[in-house]
């Protein structure tokens, strides 16, 4: 059981690492950045939810990026919907 648990503690400080020192990821890095309290958070993860945490959700702002819609601009009218934005600013 200790040997698991040292192997568990390395696994975790490899996972911040990698995640510290990655220039990807941005988006969950910011809701997210220790890896250690993100194991122990008892999170629902969605398939909606890990797109909007990778930075891969359908905003608009995705969708212009790929030429799927024309503005970028939500639905709100206030700002570019970002998921920022959408959890962060957007009233609607």
């Amino acid at each position: 059981m200790v040997l698991t648990r040292e192997i568990e503690e390395e696994s975790v400080k490899e996972r911040q690492r990698k995640r510290t020192q990655t220039t990807k990821g941005s988006i969950t890095k910011e809701y997210s950045p220790n890896v250690e309290e993100r194991i122990n958070m008892k999170i629902n993860l969605t398939q909606n939810l890990a797109a909007i945490l990778t930075g891969n959700g359908k905003t608009n702002t995705y969708l212009h990026r790929f030429k799927i819609i024309t503005h970028p601009t939500c639905t709100c009218g206030t700002a570019e919907q970002t998921t920022e934005h959408l959890i962060n600013e957007c009233e609607k």
